[in-house]
């Protein structure tokens, strides 16, 4: 297997990157309140990145079929799943919005990809449930993640918490994925279990010491359906309903994982 992390340098770099993130998340807790637009949050998150002698991993980020990415960092706002820009809406954010804000670091050359759910100013209960659900299944993949085991565990464990414990719904076709001098490598890792053969070929690789990896469950209030916007970025739910997104760094190492950004548990749902 390649790209597995072994010197001592390279793991505290890959570390300080992913705390870099937990800092900018915990910066943000200050400043996101309703009337601040999503140009303010991302020029922010640019000045934070800054102090941090740290960039965007984001900004001008190229995937095949799409233009550039134009923002600091993914701004998803409500009903967009994933992949949110600053230029959705310039609209101030309101009471009971809820942002999803996905920081990807670039320090020293090496990347923090990390994300979070925030409700501003108020919340109704079935989003806060959906933002409780998504932080206990962010948990409980990580605590199914064990050196030598399956990738399939960590769907078994997403799914289980956000289908049949909460009926709510995992958006198919994205997940997880390995890092470290790049924002995207392999494996993916998908936040269900296959149901046909060949639909997540890295499903019964195993957890390797070494390996860097960004796990992310994204989910729906409705269905698990998504759109996207003809030639854009921003991934929406197909029925309009809300979405939350919560993303951890990890190394893999002999006999347990660490959790580069376990700072972020601390985070608050409520904001502003």
């Amino acid at each position: 297997m390649k790209n597995l992390l072994r010197k001592p340098a390279d793991i505290e770099a890959a570390r300080a990157s992913a705390q870099r993130v937990c800092r900018v998340h915990e910066a943000l807790v200050d400043f996101l309140r309703p009337g601040v637009t999503l140009s303010q949050v991302d020029a922010f998150v640019a000045e934070t990145l800054h102090s941090l002698q740290s960039t965007s991993a984001f900004l001008r980020y190229r995937a095949a079929g799409y233009p550039p990415f134009p923002s600091h960092s993914c701004l998803s706002l409500n009903d967009c799943v994933v992949h949110g820009t600053h230029t959705m809406s310039d609209e101030p954010l309101v009471e009971g919005d809820l942002l999803s804000v996905d920081i990807g670091v670039m320090h020293q050359g090496w990347i923090g990809d990390a994300a979070w759910t925030y409700a501003l100013g108020s919340v109704s209960d079935d989003d806060l449930r959906l933002l409780e659900v998504g932080r206990a299944s962010l948990k409980a993949g990580l605590d199914a993640m064990r050196p030598g085991r399956p990738l399939l565990d960590w769907a078994r464990a997403v799914q289980q918490c956000v289908e049949t414990e909460a009926g709510m719904s995992l958006v198919r076709g994205l997940g997880g994925h390995g890092y470290g001098r790049k924002l995207h490598g392999p494996p993916f890792i998908s936040n269900v279990v296959p149901t046909a053969p060949g639909e997540w070929p890295d499903a019964f690789e195993t957890w390797h010491p070494g390996m860097l990896i960004a796990v992310e469950p994204m989910l729906n209030l409705g269905g698990h359906a998504v759109r996207g916007k003809p030639g854009g970025w921003p991934i929406l739910t197909q029925d309009g309903t809300r979405s939350a997104h919560y993303e951890a760094d990890v190394l893999i190492l002999e006999d347990r994982i660490d959790v580069l950004t376990a700072d972020m548990f601390d985070l608050p749902n409520v904001v502003g």
